[in-house]
């Protein structure tokens, strides 16, 4: 891929760009040593993580959406509450968990300083599906100074359907192969390629814990594989 056609990059920014296992697994296990519990908190944060998904991929495709992902993330902590003995968690306890932790989750290490050099270059979005406020509220944490946030709550369909990714395209006034989708995640990529998006794959083998993520093999299709995001800032040229 010859960088010079890319004229701005959309980074998905809950697993590719922010922390969320050691977020969600240190409110939990913070908040179970309140009570006395021992659980396994990884697991319960990467459940909460993986339902949460599960009820916003493709939302919206039949029918408008009724919950953004600060509501998914509510939905299934009381669901993971009730299987798993934390009945006791209180209502001020589970916003910590639903709601502050993933407020405040930390960047990667390498993002930051990547992240400034490609702004030298690139319009630099965050595209995702997270709600606007947790963008909001880790962009400021953060400090990262997005040119502009997509969230599929405003779009009213969200990804992997073709409509958020047409819709940013046309929000950038750019054609979809002057825009890079970055992300660690093939689903959100391959969806992305077939709207004619160019892809970058940043592997980030820790976003679920020492489980590892559920898919980390990159397609070969992607215009862009890199281990790191100083990696990705060379193959863009800056």
């Amino acid at each position: 891929m010859a960088p010079e056609i890319i004229k701005a990059l959309t980074f998905d920014t809950g697993g590719t760009i922010l922390d969320w296992h050691t977020g969600f697994s240190r409110i939990l296990k913070q908040i179970g040593e309140k009570y006395g519990l021992e659980k396994n908190w990884a697991y319960i944060a990467n459940q909460l993580r993986k339902r949460s998904l599960e009820k916003i991929i493709n939302l919206g495709e039949y029918e408008p959406p009724t919950i953004n992902f600060d509501g998914a993330h509510a939905l299934v902590l009381d669901e993971l509450c009730r299987e798993n003995g934390l009945e006791m968690f209180s209502s001020d306890d589970r916003r910590e968990i639903a709601w502050k932790a993933p407020h405040s989750f930390d960047t990667w290490d390498d993002f930051p300083q990547s992240f400034s050099r490609l702004k030298q270059r690139y319009l630099c979005c965050s595209f995702t599906i997270l709600s606007f406020r947790i963008i909001m509220d880790t962009a400021r944490k953060n400090q990262i100074a997005w040119d502009a946030v997509f969230s599929c709550e405003a779009i009213g369909k969200y990804k992997t359907l073709s409509a958020p990714y047409e819709t940013v395209a046309k929000w950038l006034n750019l054609n979809p192969d002057e825009i890079c989708m970055v992300a660690c995640h093939n689903f959100d990529l391959n969806a992305a390629k077939k709207v004619g998006f160019k892809t970058a794959f940043v592997r980030r083998p820790s976003e679920w814990g020492v489980a590892g993520p559920p898919d980390p093999i990159p397609s070969p299709d992607h215009d862009i594989i890199v281990d790191t995001f100083p990696q990705l800032a060379e193959k863009l040229g800056v």
